[in-house]
């Protein structure tokens, strides 16, 4: 295979994709698993310090490192729809990337519309509050939206790891019996743990969410639950 053939081009797109994809995917653990627990422990000025000078390089990588997944990974799809047509969607490589690309559409859009926009509302206050400027009342809430979101990304991230490598290395077996029941469940999943992301803080769904260890075990939650109607609908 050339690289400068149609099939080289592909692979290109995935290697920017499979680069791109492990630096944001890669910062969200790093934020959850490792930050987060420290920031929790930290002192006030060490909190004041990651946040002014560590945060906003690790956020310029993050988002941007987003988009480009997003971006690259869309292009495969768009690449492959132009050559094989409307019916690539119909096949089980079809269903098996677009589950995963749903969710992590959701992520692309957790970051640049939640985690992003409130991250520089804490950033901006640190900054102020460190040269002795008036605290933002806004601070703390744009804090735990961002963390909630953060953590979604996470939940979310179990299951559109799975299905992306599904799309060429399990879906082979699957005879796609029910596909319209598969959607339904797989939407109505996707949409509960989102909400839980915007609206969380009204209930007790927050709760799994606050700890490490809850936020993994929702993921292989979220992913078994996908994974039954693939069994039950697919297969």
């Amino acid at each position: 295979m050339s690289l400068f053939s149609s099939a080289g081009g592909e692979f290109l797109l995935r290697w920017v994709h499979f680069l791109a994809g492990i630096t944001w995917i890669g910062l969200l653990y790093y934020f959850n698993l490792v930050q987060g627990p420290f920031m929790a422990e930290a002192d006030a000025a060490a909190k004041s310090g990651v946040t002014q000078k560590l945060l906003p390089r690790a956020l310029w990588w993050f988002r941007w490192g987003a988009m480009l997944t997003f971006l690259s990974g869309a292009l495969i799809i768009l690449k492959r729809a132009g050559e094989q047509g409307s019916g690539v969607w119909s096949g089980a490589w079809g269903v098996a990337i677009l589950t995963g690309a749903l969710f992590g559409t959701l992520m692309f859009l957790n970051v640049w519309l939640v985690i992003w926009p409130k991250q520089k509302v804490v950033i901006a206050n640190a900054v102020a509050t460190a040269g002795g400027g008036q605290a933002n009342a806004a601070a703390p809430a744009a804090a735990r939206r961002a963390f909630l979101a953060s953590r979604t990304n996470v939940v979310l991230s179990v299951p559109m790891l799975f299905f992306m490598g599904a799309a060429s290395h399990l879906s082979g077996s699957w005879t796609l019996g029910s596909v319209g029941t598969y959607w339904l469940v797989v939407l109505v999943v996707a949409a509960l743990v989102e909400l839980n992301a915007l609206i969380g803080d009204k209930g007790a769904t927050k709760q799994p969410l606050e700890k490490v260890p809850g936020v993994i075990v929702s993921g292989f939650v979220v992913w078994a639950a996908v994974y039954a109607a693939v069994e039950l609908c697919l297969t």
